[in-house]
């Protein structure tokens, strides 16, 4: 069995992984090599290092549409494809099986950010859908699906796990695939899930339930922010409560409870714009604030 690979970060790796421990790889396609950090070091993607690890044939084109003749000639049975970021030409679809592990339970949260979106809406249950591609984002025919708890899992460590969940969902679907008859999406109740921005990790310590979401979905990146600090560490106290926004309720020893429009959060660590990460206490300190007064 002959499979093509295409995919970018540790979510695609993952699935990856499992295909090279059973099948014939035959390329790997993932997004060119990008310049990461203040440093601006030029750094692979995840997949690149564990192809090249494994001596398969990497591909880092900036369009696919120039690669059709070679993928022809790879001469795939299957092509998997995991959070590449391009929709793939028509011409591709037609060269072999297209199988794409979209991490959501289709049609909900087509698009980039299927996770987090999850995470955001306070879902209970989220998975991943193995999918036949076609030209539309994430319209294809469904295969299998696979569900997990969303629970108080923040984006890593959904992500962790649903790459778990692709990478067997993926064998199942290659080894049982003329057995599987596709299912068509209901277009009438797809939702979409948009690329997310810098700006979406902007709080007004508004609503202390949304925050919390904010948190756990912006986990890695971008964080939540307001003018003046990143907040690095938090808990949810909880949702009826009435305050003036970022009013300080109590100054605990390590940790202060911080009331916002709607709810409360207690809030351990910060990290000043431009400085160092520290414990909410010495910011405090450092600002001569007091319970009654407000971190804006």
């Amino acid at each position: 069995m002959k499979i093509v690979f295409i995919g970018t970060p540790d979510y695609a790796k993952t699935i990856l992984q499992s295909l090279i421990d059973k099948y014939e790889i035959v390329g790997v396609y993932t997004q060119p090599d990008k310049i990461v950090g203040r440093k601006r070091v030029l750094t692979s993607p995840l997949v690149k290092i564990l192809a090249e690890n494994n001596n398969l044939p990497v591909f880092q084109p900036n369009n696919l549409n120039n690669e059709i003749e070679n993928i022809k000639e790879l001469n795939p049975d299957f092509i998997v494809v995991a959070a590449f970021g391009q929709i793939l030409p028509k011409e591709i679809l037609e060269i072999a099986p297209c199988i794409n592990l979209h991490a959501s339970l289709l049609p909900k949260y087509r698009g980039a950010s299927p996770i987090q979106t999850a995470i955001l809406n306070g879902d209970t249950w989220t998975g991943v859908t193995a999918m036949k591609m076609d030209i539309g984002l994430d319209t294809g025919d469904i295969l299998a699906y696979q569900y997990c708890e969303v629970k108080d899992k923040n984006a890593p460590q959904l992500f962790d796990e649903l790459a778990l969940i692709a990478s067997e969902l993926t064998l199942f679907v290659i080894e049982n695939y003329k057995k599987i008859v596709p299912l068509k999406q209901n277009n009438a109740i797809s939702t979409y899930s948009p690329k997310i921005t810098k700006k979406d990790g902007e709080i007004f310590f508004d609503d202390a339930l949304k925050i919390w979401r904010k948190y756990k979905a912006f986990f890695y990146w971008p964080g939540i922010w307001t003018d003046k600090f990143k907040l690095k560490e938090i808990k949810f106290i909880e949702n009826i409560s009435n305050h003036n926004r970022g009013e300080i309720l109590e100054i605990k020893k390590e940790s202060a409870i911080i009331g916002c429009k709607n709810g409360s959060l207690e809030i351990f660590t910060i990290q000043p714009h431009s400085k160092k990460e520290m414990n909410i206490i010495s910011y405090l300190n450092g600002q001569r604030l007091k319970i009654g007064d407000s971190l804006f």
